[in-house]
């Protein structure tokens, strides 16, 4: 099958690439110009902005795509209060072009399938435990709210047969695949990296760290990615979350991540803020809709592969060795 992938040199583009090419997909990137990270081995590679309609038009047009997996987005719910708008631009009405590239260019060959990467930020916090996506969505932020639309929009189109669709809702990706790794700095992960090497004098925690969330390896992300093309069929629009179901302490974190890179993290203790104390993935559904089970989750071993690619993206080693992985 010939794959688009929205987003693709992103953290999770770039896993979800090397993913589909490791299975014989034909996979065709687009990005919006960035310069700063090439597309895997074996990868095509085309430049348009998601909210430029009719280049998405043109990109779809001539790629004859039998899938797409929508990656494409703005993430950050806290900068999408300052920028309210530029999230629903890219986040919904990016969404809206794609899907109506999509059904100006249906062939009598089928519908294509399609995979939309939304968030598990859409719950809210008014939940708390497992979160299944049975759960009515309770957006916080611009950011979520425009995922929701946007999981609206690929829902309704769905239904009337013109497309197979799959929503899936990552929870706290994390670890690394092919050398590359998270670095935004919004996340504990790339700031625990920071702390270890310098580039940060401490992380902060709320209160006693006890606040659990799942974290789950951009690795089986990708694979789920890749089953969800598979499983996808014409008219029907799934839901799936997609996390560890493994609940993880920010203070154990930070246990665990002194215990990988073998080096202390300075700590700074803020009062205890109003957050849910416990929000993990119900992973039920990606169990039995896609066969799908997160091998590579466990804690030591996200953050032995993100330490392992961070160090190999630092200029330097900063005197920092990367220790032995745990038997």
């Amino acid at each position: 099958m010939h794959v688009l992938v929205t987003g693709g040199l992103g953290f999770l583009g770039h896993a979800v690439t090397r993913e589909l090419l490791a299975t014989g997909h034909r996979v065709t990137v687009m990005t919006r110009g960035r310069n700063d990270r090439n597309p895997p081995p074996g990868a095509e590679l085309v430049t348009g902005d998601i909210r430029d309609r009719d280049r998405v038009a043109d990109i779809i047009q001539q790629g004859g795509y039998g899938g797409v997996v929508h990656l494409a987005a703005l993430t950050s719910g806290r900068d999408s209060f300052a920028d309210p708008l530029n999230y629903f631009d890219v986040n919904a009405t990016g969404t809206l072009n794609l899907l109506m590239a999509l059904d100006t260019a249906r062939t009598t060959a089928g519908p294509a399938a399609l995979v939309f990467a939304s968030t598990n930020i859409v719950y809210g916090s008014q939940h708390h435990g497992a979160l299944s996506e049975d759960l009515y969505p309770h957006p916080e932020s611009p950011y979520a709210a425009s995922k929701v639309a946007a999981e609206n929009m690929v829902e309704a189109y769905a239904a009337t047969g013109k497309i197979g669709a799959i929503i899936v809702r990552p929870f706290n990706i994390a670890g690394a695949v092919g050398g590359v790794t998270d670095t935004d700095r919004a996340r504990i992960i790339p700031n625990l990296f920071r702390a270890v090497t310098g580039q940060l004098d401490h992380i902060t925690l709320n209160g006693d760290g006890s606040a659990v969330r799942d974290f789950v390896h951009v690795g089986d992300v990708a694979a789920a990615v890749k089953l969800a093309l598979a499983a996808s069929g014409a008219g029907v629009c799934q839901t799936i979350n997609l996390g560890s179901g493994i609940a993880t302490s920010m203070a154990s974190l930070v246990a665990a991540a002194e215990q990988v890179t073998g080096h202390s993290v300075n700590v700074r203790r803020q009062p205890p803020k109003p957050e849910p104390p416990n929000l993990i993935a119900d992973i039920g559904r990606a169990h039995t809709a896609l066969n799908w089970v997160p091998v590579r989750s466990g804690l030591v071993d996200i953050l032995t592969d993100a330490w392992e690619a961070w160090l190999k993206g630092l200029p330097g080693s900063f005197g920092i060795t990367l220790p032995k992985r745990p038997v």
